[in-house]
């Protein structure tokens, strides 16, 4: 995500994505490079500042990996020479938007590190807390750092823990008990493919085979874009090994009760792409199920029921569902522009909502209009959008959001900022109301977060201000990222 989100005055309204990780290992030898582009397309929703693939042949010498990474996005970033040029048949990608550290081509994944006992190719979605201690322990003892992103720290640790461990897996595993936060990780190393999921499963990560090829991706949309059949999930705080001698093998030594559990919310309200499944939650049924809740517990007369795209669709349908009010389109997206929050500076960005979506007068003019969008953080887009159906001829507006008013940042990977700029932390329900200029306002209530998602451990440090780990004694978001 852009660098120093938290810290700049260059915000925009709209939660920012997460990166999406990919891994690919065919035993029969043939090249990865071309099922881990398309792999990496049906991520893009997770990042579209930067990506890159790295490759490797385990049949040839241990230390040549082949990889290229560009800014912007995968059908950009690679042409049809650069994909042929990728022979290998294990390999990782990676999707950035970065939640810290700048958005240049520099930190760029996948990260690859040539060291004593080979190379290590790392993909890495989440954020880590104690980052900086990290960090600075690596320098004083010689480590010299190319980027300016937490996953370095990650792959730094692993490579020494590696000098010291029979196994590079074992080394992952020492490495997971020094870092603290958000992690999903994909690594190759010279024979092997390895998947690790931070033991409170903040990230998603799940495991599918096609023929004799296994796959590792951040969700299971990947593995249907390249005809791979789902296995499962990888579980929180579980180490996957995937080699042609074993298979899968399992590391659970660092997976916590199921208790403890702490999924981000916003896979399901907002990040995750609704074809998916993460850990045997169709996010789509949750979607439906917001929109249903939302009915029953706000309800409100009205004439048709719309959905800000794309997130806000689903909640939409499932509240005309409930409701028994029609589902309507309202906007028409414009599918050639990124999401709003892509856009660099902030004056890019308060023009960009209406470059992005336009109202359908002919849906809503004369109608009293629901419209559902999954989220609020300072208002301003919200009040672009209701605006725009009132001038399109709405006769009125109510607006239900999909998710709790957010009253606390995170520190795990979703930009949700500092307190102060958060509009339902300075303002009451009514007065937001006024401000985006609803006729009503209604929020998801936070008892049902959990019904959501058939009663998974989730993290709801951003609405209640109660998080799985203690939050960093300074906040370093914009420094340090995945």
């Amino acid at each position: 995500m852009p660098a120093g989100i938290y810290l700049q005055e260059e915000y925009s309204d709209t939660l920012r994505e997460e990166c999406g990780v990919f891994g690919m290992y065919d035993f029969s030898g043939k090249d990865v490079a071309s099922s881990i582009y398309y792999g990496l397309l049906s991520l893009q929703h997770r990042g579209q500042e930067s990506c890159g693939i790295a490759v490797s042949d385990t049949n040839g010498p241990k230390r040549s990996v082949k990889s290229i990474k560009n800014m912007g996005l995968v059908n950009e970033a690679f042409s049809h020479e650069d994909i042929e040029h990728l022979s290998g048949n294990i390999g990782v990608g990676h999707v950035r938007y970065s939640t810290a550290g700048s958005s240049t081509r520099e930190n760029a994944q996948p990260l690859v590190l040539n060291y004593v006992k080979g190379t290590l190719a790392l993909a890495h979605n989440g954020n880590l807390i104690n980052a900086p201690e990290l960090r600075h322990e690596l320098e004083y003892t010689g480590a010299i750092f190319q980027t300016t992103i937490d996953s370095e720290v990650i792959a730094y640790h692993i490579a020494r823990e590696r000098l010291e461990s029979a196994t590079v897996e074992e080394a992952v595993a020492k490495a997971m008990k020094k870092i603290k936060g958000a992690y999903s990780l994909v690594i190759m190393s010279p024979r092997k493919l390895i998947g690790a999921r931070d033991p409170f499963g903040f990230r998603p990560l799940c495991i599918g085979k096609r023929e004799n090829t296994y796959v590792l991706a951040s969700e299971t949309c990947a593995l249907d874009t390249i005809g791979a059949e789902f296995v499962r999930d990888v579980l929180p705080g579980e180490i996957v090994t995937i080699s042609p001698e074993k298979g899968i093998e399992s590391n659970t030594t660092m997976c916590i009760p199921k208790e403890q559990h702490a999924r981000c919310i916003f896979e399901y309200i907002y990040f995750a792409r609704p074809d998916s499944r993460i850990d045997s939650v169709s996010v789509y049924n949750a979607r439906i199920l917001a929109g249903k809740y939302l009915a029953e517990d706000s309800p409100v007369e009205a004439d048709m029921v719309v959905g800000v795209p794309e997130s806000g669709n689903c909640a939409a349908l499932g509240y005309a569902m409930a409701s028994g009010i029609p589902y309507g389109q309202a906007f028409v997206k414009n599918s050639y522009i990124g999401r709003t929050f892509i856009k660099p500076k902030q004056k890019n960005r308060e023009s960009s909502v209406q470059v992005k979506l336009g109202a359908i007068r002919e849906a809503v003019e004369g109608k009293r209009i629901i419209m559902i969008d999954d989220s609020i953080v300072r208002g301003t887009t919200s009040d672009r959008i209701v605006r725009m159906l009132r001038e399109a001829g709405a006769k009125e507006v109510h607006m239900r959001v999909s998710s709790p008013p957010f009253l606390w940042p995170c520190y795990f990977g979703t930009d949700v900022p500092a307190r102060e700029q958060l509009i339902a932390y300075k303002h009451n329900l009514e007065e937001i109301r006024e401000i985006i200029g609803a006729d009503s306002l209604a929020y998801l209530r936070i008892e049902r977060l959990e019904e959501m998602v058939n009663h998974l451990g989730i993290c709801k440090g951003c609405f209640t201000g109660k998080y799985p780990l203690d939050p960093p004694t300074e906040d370093i978001r914009g420094d340090f990222e995945a």
